[in-house]
């Protein structure tokens, strides 16, 4: 099982939950320290700081996380990967596991998601 932190497209009722869903084991709410972007039609995270962006924590089996590397186009030792998956530990809880992440280069011209979160962001731009 593989434990992911997911934060945009990925989170369940998002346009790409279908991804993760036949490999699910188990949501939990989550949140981590980073900033979020708008790449467009999903966002990016870049760690650290102290804002929280609010996500959810997917348990998925071996095939789940071959299908999120596929969508999030990440393959292990490449270095031209969209995003890098790295460890990250909740801030408000003793979890810990796999997220996908942009370099801070990549966002700097991208507009900031102030809230930390992809849904509330989402929701507001289409009102």
């Amino acid at each position: 099982m593989y434990r992911v932190f997911v934060y945009g497209t990925l989170l369940v009722g998002e346009t790409n939950h279908h991804v993760a869903a036949p490999h699910l084991q188990h949501i939990q709410p989550g949140k981590v320290k980073g900033q979020l972007y708008d790449v467009g039609s999903y966002p990016a995270l870049v760690l650290g700081g102290e804002e929280v962006v609010v996500g959810e924590w997917l348990t998925v089996t071996e095939e789940g996380i071959k299908q999120m590397d596929l969508l999030e186009d990440y393959e292990e030792g490449r270095t031209n990967n969209e995003y890098e998956r790295v460890w990250v530990k909740d801030c408000e809880q003793d979890i810990e596991g796999y997220v996908y992440i942009y370099t801070p280069e990549k966002v700097a011209i991208l507009p900031r998601i102030q809230s930390g979160s992809w849904r509330e962001y989402r929701q507001a731009k289409t009102r």
